[in-house]
């Protein structure tokens, strides 16, 4: 079960986030919160990026279209990440003397 959080739960679990900064990171989409009856709800993967935001407006003073491209770059290593996962787990699946030739193949390249 996913838990959802308020904005006002996020600002109070988040301390250095402030609403206007919450506002601005989602203007900006750096977020997409999910939609309530009683407004915009965050789940803790979007508190953790939250997090990450906010370590990279801070610590390297990232923000609007820089921050836009870090946070685009790391979603886009995470999604790689992913698929690369996903071919281990296929080529683990194989018999071995396939996954044998498929290394031999990747040690070539």
């Amino acid at each position: 079960m996913t838990r959802f959080y308020s904005e006002e739960q996020v600002i109070t679990t988040i301390t250095r986030l402030t609403p206007s900064r919450l506002t601005t990171y989602v203007q900006h989409e750096f977020l997409s919160p999910a939609q309530s009856e009683s407004g915009p709800v965050y789940t803790a993967a979007d508190l953790a990026r939250i997090e990450l935001i906010c370590d990279l407006d801070e610590q390297f003073d990232l923000q609007g279209d820089a921050l836009g491209v870090v946070l685009s770059l790391i979603d886009q290593l995470h999604g790689v990440r992913s698929e690369l996962r996903r071919v281990m787990t296929a080529i683990e699946a194989q018999p071995e003397d396939l996954r044998g030739r498929i290394i031999a193949a990747l040690k070539e390249i």
